[in-house]
Formats: structure tokens, sequence, C-alpha cells
């Protein structure tokens, strides 16, 4: 994995847009995982330069001579499948996983539904479309229980819901950004998070990053824009959970059909220490605070050369990749 983004010819690499901001709930995080990412593959010779898709059209794209694209856009239309459709049209060849899986892993409740069916484990669920659903999902999964928007990340809308009294608002919280809404059972234990890097059989999971942040509350606030949540990679856990999870989040990742790269989210449960997938993030976060570059780090890859890897990759659903 040390060599990964290595031995490119960054010339043939084109015109690089770098897809950045956007128009979701996480446009402020976006800015900067495209800024890092920018800079970096300048650095690198790559012919980069800032896109932001709520500023022109993505036909611009074409009109100005883009050759393909990295997408550090998070959220609603970057990484639901909808920016990946319009570069399939536009036919410029782009960063991680297509339009299917995209669409699949942006959606918790699919992705959920997938997992199970496969016999990956993940915790106990029930969709939900009011408050009165909302109480009869804590009656039915107990507390404490987790109330989100099923189609936002960065823990956007999410309430950890203690007793009956806290479901109406967490409900009204979580529907403010998703009409549909999920309640999950909490998993208590160890929080931990695990990228992955490649396609198909090459693809392979990095190592695992274990998560403590204050009073175990690892919200918007502590993942962006604090510095007491700790961080620890290599992670501290006995070498047969460490693979154990980079076996499941492998799996994970190849039955939503992923490519490029992605990070899963785990639940290690203390009472037995078995790992729960929680959801798996196609357009992960590239800032200073941010996981997959910790992780790559910790496997012998430089940031500039983690961007420059997943750019050479860069692909369009059906065709070999790129270049």
């Amino acid at each position: 994995m040390s060599m990964f983004g290595t031995n490119i010819d960054v010339k043939a690499l084109g015109k690089v847009a770098v897809l950045m901001g956007g128009r979701s709930s996480e446009r402020e995080v976006s800015l900067m995982s495209g800024a890092g990412v920018l800079a970096a593959l300048q650095s690198k010779g790559v012919d980069a330069h800032k896109f932001d898709p709520a500023e022109q059209g993505l036909e611009q794209l074409k009109v100005q001579g883009f050759d393909r694209c990295f997408i550090a856009l998070h959220g609603r239309y970057g990484e639901d499948g909808t920016v990946q459709g319009a570069l399939e049209l536009l036919d410029i060849p782009y960063t991680g996983s297509g339009v299917m899986a995209s669409s699949i892993a942006m959606d918790k409740i699919m992705t959920k539904r997938i997992w199970r069916f496969e016999g990956l484990p993940t915790p106990d669920w029930r969709m939900v479309a009011s408050a009165a659903e909302t109480r009869a999902a804590l009656e039915a999964l107990g507390a404490p229980m987790i109330v989100k928007p099923a189609r936002d990340g960065s823990s956007i809308g999410l309430t950890k819901v203690m007793n009956a009294d806290e479901c109406a608002k967490a409900y009204e919280l979580a529907a403010q950004y998703d009409a549909e809404v999920l309640c999950e059972q909490f998993i208590a234990g160890d929080e931990t998070t695990c990228p992955v890097l490649g396609t198909g059989a090459q693809a392979g999971a990095l190592p695992v990053i274990r998560i403590v942040a204050p009073e175990g509350n690892y919200d918007y606030q502590n993942k962006y824009f604090t510095d007491t949540t700790q961080y620890h990679c290599p992670s501290g856990l006995p070498a047969v959970e460490e693979a154990e999870i980079q076996r499941i989040v492998e799996k994970a990742f190849r039955t939503l059909g992923c490519r490029g790269w992605a990070r899963a989210d785990i639940m290690i449960r203390a009472s037995d220490r078995k790992p729960f997938l929680l959801e798996i993030n196609t357009s992960p976060g590239m800032t200073g605070h941010s996981l997959v570059p910790m992780a790559a780090r910790a496997s012998g890859v430089s940031y500039e050369n983690l961007c420059l890897g997943i750019l050479a990759m860069s692909t369009l659903d059906g065709e070999a990749e790129q270049p």
C-alpha cells in the first residue's frame, strides 16, 4: 500500500476539476476537503482547478475542457449518484463509486437492508415517518436509540434519544434534512472507522482508526471544528479484532459495488466485542481532521500521493480504470 499514488503519469491525467462546495448541508466541509485536494494535486504537478457546482452548471466542465473530475463533494448532490450520473452523461471520468453504488450507500436504510441480506452485522433499525412512529421504534429497539436522516452525513440531524419524551424533537430535527428518518439501535462500545482503497479484488482496507470523542459525542462539531476528539491509529485494538473489522469492511464495500475509495463506520459492542457496520461513505472528508488521510499515513502513503492515487483510479461505469 505504501506505493499507492506513485509511478503515475501526471500529464496523462489532463485537465482536472476538483468538484467542491455544492448545495448540500455539508457544503462547508466539502469546501475544506476540496481545498486540501486541490493543493495536493497541484503540488504533484496536476493541472487541477476548483469547480463549485453551486456557482456554475456542470455542462461547463465540457465547455472548459476538463478531462476528469476529483469529486470532493459531500452529501446530497455530491455522493448520492446524481453528480455521478451527470458526469456519465458528459463522458467525463470521475473518482469514487459509480451511480448505483453511490446512490445506495447514501441511503442508510437501503444500505442496511443489503448488508443484512448478505449476512453482514448492522444494528437493528426502523424507518419512521412521524413522532409517534419514533416512540414506537424506541419501544421496539430500546434506549438509547439513534435518530437520524436516512440520507445525510457528518452526523447532521442526529440525536441520541434516551427516553420517549425526546422522540418528537429528535424526529423533527432529522426530518428537516430528509423525508426518510432512520431509528437505529444504539451500540455501546468502541467507535471505529476503516477506509478502503481500490476496486474489486484489488480493494483493500487501510488500518482501523479508533475514535474517542468528548463524552462519546462524535457529532458534526467534534468531527470538523474541535481538537478535543482523539483518534488512535494504530487503533490499539487486538490484532484479531482489527483483522475482523477490515474483513467486514472490505465485504461491505464490495457488496454495494463501491470502487476507488470509501470509509466505513463500525461500532464494537463492549459486551461481546462484536463489530456492527453503521454506514459507508463513498466520498469521505479530506480535511485536516479527516480520517482517510490519517489511515493512509499509517500505511506509508502521504496525503499528496493519496489524492493522486485516487484521481488515477477515476473512471466511468462499465469502463476500465483510467488512465
